[in-house]
């Protein structure tokens, strides 16, 4: 049973929430508070957590910001209908996706599922990992771990993902749609701006790394593609 923990302050609205999750088999935990909810989202019991952005006094993008200083956990915002500006913020800050508000609770819950699938994976029966390796670059997807050039690489959840489709096609473009749909479990929306605010964090973290060019690259029309070595 995976566990999910609801951040928002709306408390109708969570208890319809956390009521569709636990029919559909999730354990709900729920913060009514920024506050509260850096406690328990940095508590390690949490397979993801789902945090609204309009709150009081500490509101959702600094409750995010604090806990991507410590944490991984992967998170999905609420965002208030049409708000470009928090969505992109969001993203930037480490969220791995968003669903407007109002949503419906079938809907948060297939958006949950999606990045739960590319998180939990399953470990291999001979306990080995074997990398996956292209040029600087080294992913073990069985561990959700990354280096480049053999140093750390922190990605969220849905920067992994992103990351592993375009290595596993280096040196091929990869079109928006394939990202979305094998990266963040969902067709591409129109105007959606995930993939590329989530690539330009990536780019920004390589680069912190020591590398000197850039290693995505933009395919005018097609995607985005994986340079190899």
């Amino acid at each position: 049973m995976s566990k999910v923990l609801l951040i928002d302050d709306d408390i109708e609205l969570v208890d319809m929430l956390r009521e569709y999750l636990e029919q559909e088999k999730f354990e709900v935990r729920v913060a009514h508070d920024g506050e509260t909810g850096i406690v328990e989202a940095l508590s390690g019991s949490y397979a993801i957590a789902v945090l609204d952005v309009m709150m009081p006094r500490l509101n959702g993008l600094e409750t995010l910001r604090r806990i991507r200083a410590k944490s991984n956990l992967p998170i999905l915002m609420l965002t208030a209908k049409g708000d470009d500006t928090d969505r992109i913020i969001g993203l930037e800050l480490g969220a791995d996706d968003y669903v407007p508000k109002p949503c419906t609770p079938r809907e948060l819950t297939a958006r949950v599922r999606a990045i739960l699938r590319r998180t939990e994976s399953e470990q291999p029966e001979s306990g080995s990992y074997s990398p996956l390796s292209v040029g600087a670059l080294s992913m073990w997807p069985e561990q959700r771990r990354a280096t480049w050039s053999g140093q750390v690489l922190e990605l969220t959840s849905s920067e992994f993902n992103l990351l592993e489709v375009l290595a596993r096609n280096a040196g091929k473009p990869v079109s928006k749609q394939h990202l979305s749909e094998q990266g963040l479990g969902r067709p591409l929306a129109r105007f959606d701006r995930n993939i590329d605010v989530h690539l330009s964090s990536i780019r920004q973290k390589i680069s912190v790394l020591g590398s000197d060019k850039t290693c995505i690259q933009t395919v005018y029309r097609l995607g985005y593609q994986f340079i190899k070595e």
